[in-house]
């Protein structure tokens, strides 16, 4: 049987008297594409940031490639291989979009300017952005900012890559753009696990789905066997 690349065994966190994930049990498999589903609150990018070192968890362990990472600070989990998104992305505005690629591939990966800024146009092919390298990210709009923080997560060659909201807000005519974003992250090797309220993405873009609510999982499977559970119905439609 195959060894989970990252495994969430028992975690709980609480924020006061409020418990934002409970006893949750995840296993990722390297090369996959699994999803994170809930309403709103559900616990979501509260896991991301448990994952990846924002917090830590009250109870339980994250584990990587076999060895527990639960605690670590954040620098330690991004040099390790496990990058992030957030759903606000906050470049740093007076530098172009090769810029902010390349400072965070060298204090990501730890490399030189030359290595970084070719990492950088690299990395701004597989998220289509190579048209604005040049560009401040000041003047790029919002959609085009949510690529530019795809790229700066992948550019320090994440083993997995945690995508919050990427897809927020796309159009239908944008939303194939991004599959094929999505598609060149797998051919690349990367393992990700995305959060996403767009339905289509998601049940086109992730090969399982684990659904939250009220930081609790209530479901796991399959794209089109998650979308028939009754639990999961409920948590949406009430």
């Amino acid at each position: 049987m195959a060894i989970p690349i990252l495994s969430i065994i028992g975690v709980t966190k609480r924020f006061g008297g409020l418990t934002a994930l409970h006893e949750l049990n995840i296993d990722v498999y390297e090369g996959e594409a699994f999803g994170l589903m809930g309403p709103n609150g559900a616990g979501k990018t509260t896991l991301l940031s448990v994952i990846s070192g924002q917090h830590k968890p009250d109870r339980g362990m994250i584990k990587f490639q076999g060895d527990d990472i639960s605690g670590f600070p954040p620098h330690k989990i991004c040099r390790l291989g496990i990058s992030r998104t957030y759903q606000i992305p906050q470049p740093f505005g007076n530098l172009t979009a090769l810029e902010n690629v390349a400072v965070a591939a060298m204090y990501g990966k730890g490399v030189g300017k030359a290595a970084a800024l070719a990492k950088g146009e690299e990395i701004l092919d597989v998220v289509a952005l190579s048209d604005k390298r040049d560009v401040p990210a000041r003047n790029l709009g919002a959609l085009t900012l949510k690529r530019l923080e795809l790229a700066r997560a992948l550019a320090n060659d994440p083993k997995v890559l945690l995508i919050d909201e990427v897809a927020a807000g796309l159009t239908e005519v944008e939303i194939p753009g991004f599959f094929e974003i999505l598609k060149r992250i797998r051919s690349l090797g990367i393992t990700y696990i995305m959060i996403e309220h767009v339905l289509k993405v998601m049940v086109e873009a992730v090969d399982r789905i684990s659904v939250l609510d009220s930081g609790m999982k209530i479901a796991e499977g399959k794209p089109h066997e998650v979308m028939q559970n009754e639990k999961v119905i409920t948590a949406y439609l009430g």
